[in-house]
């Protein structure tokens, strides 16, 4: 399969994080996107990786030279944050709510702390900021992205987990696809978002049906990308989480051939960086009560939150409270006994070869 530019940054994150947690290159344009324009730096091109490492470290040294916008305060100045910049994607249906009504804003002005927000287009670019220091908290994301961060040595902290939401995630086809069952899926193209809890659910999905990701065609798309895919057909099958799944499924004739129950529990992780959770932990406090509170407000005002939702993601109230009703919204601490399938998960990308080492999905920091 072709890499996309996605794929290799993603590769570079995985195998060049020492050199490049330096640097921040998210797709939204954060400020140190300036530093690596600047430095020419763009993916890791084929040819000696020793050679790229040499030179993608004199790149950072000029780069340095002339953008010394780092996120990361020197260890003499020990100055206590009092901006926290909040990193979301669309599915980040609590945080979303906050930032709407403001709530944040308002509590957290109250100790002296402005809130800035950063969208990402899916979970893995999220945590690859959060990583090198662009922002401090990052909203929910699906349980397999942490797994690739800590596989590079991020020093992340969990926060708060929501309690599982199988039915949220599924392997869609067209209504009238021949593919009836995951057997059928055998080399067949399909799309999902790489690193996302769809790729684990695809991986999981298979291996109930004697098949690897090796028996497939893969194709890494965002979830806008893998939409348009499956709609021209270019992908036979699609996985995906929602809101984007109640909108296919109401837009658009398709077929659930699985969703994740029974196969992967689909808990949803909020994460700080691990130096800002110990320079703040004020602020992660009023963050995760925020959130433990939007939560149960969007489960017992569905109509209310649908509507508050709409015009924020371009959806009509309709497919946002479908999508809703799947989320379990259960806030809750993250403790060891509740990571038990961070670690299965790991395992899996490892025999996958989707990891460069075995990692201890358990043994984190937690809030």
């Amino acid at each position: 399969m072709q890499k996309t530019m996605m794929d290799a940054r993603i590769d570079s994150f995985l195998y060049l994080y020492p050199v490049i947690k330096l640097l921040s290159f998210n797709q939204q344009g954060l400020r140190d996107a300036s530093v690596i324009q600047c430095a020419g730096i763009h993916h890791p091109p084929p040819g000696n990786l020793m050679t790229f490492i040499s030179n993608l470290r004199r790149r950072i040294l000029i780069a340095m030279a002339l953008a010394p916008m780092l996120t990361i305060a020197p260890a003499h100045a020990q100055k206590v944050p009092d901006t926290v910049r909040i990193g979301y994607q669309k599915s980040s249906t609590l945080i979303t709510v906050l930032k709407t009504r403001g709530t944040l804003e308002q509590r957290l002005g109250a100790l002296g702390v402005k809130v800035t927000w950063h969208e990402f287009a899916s979970g893995l670019p999220l945590l690859e900021a959060l990583n090198v220091g662009a922002i401090d908290i990052s909203a929910d994301v699906a349980d397999t992205v942490p797994v690739f961060a800590l596989a590079a040595g991020a020093q992340l902290t969990y926060i708060a987990q929501e309690a599982p939401s199988p039915s949220a995630q599924a392997i869609v086809v067209k209504a009238d696809s021949p593919i009836k069952s995951l057997a059928d899926l055998r080399g067949k193209r399909i799309g999902f978002a790489k690193a996302a809890g769809a790729h684990y659910l695809l991986i999981a999905a298979l291996e109930k049906a004697g098949l690897s990701l090796k028996d497939i065609q893969l194709a890494y798309l965002a979830p806008a990308d893998g939409r348009a895919a499956f709609e021209r057909g270019a992908i036979d099958a699609w996985v995906i989480w929602d809101p984007f799944l109640a909108a296919v499924e109401r837009q658009s004739q398709v077929r659930v051939l699985s969703d994740g129950r029974g196969l992967a529990d689909y808990q949803r992780y909020y994460l700080a960086s691990t130096p800002f959770a110990k320079a703040r932990p004020d602020v992660v406090k009023v963050v995760v009560n925020s959130l433990l509170e939007t939560g149960k407000w969007v489960k017992q005002s569905p109509r209310d939150a649908a509507n508050l939702l709409a015009p924020v993601w371009g959806l009509d109230a309709a497919t946002i409270e479908q999508a809703n009703a799947r989320r379990s919204y259960d806030v809750r601490a993250v403790v060891p006994e509740r990571l038990a399938e961070q670690q299965k998960i790991a395992d899996a990308f490892l025999a996958e070869g989707l990891l460069p080492k075995k990692v201890n999905a358990t043994a984190v920091p937690v809030f």
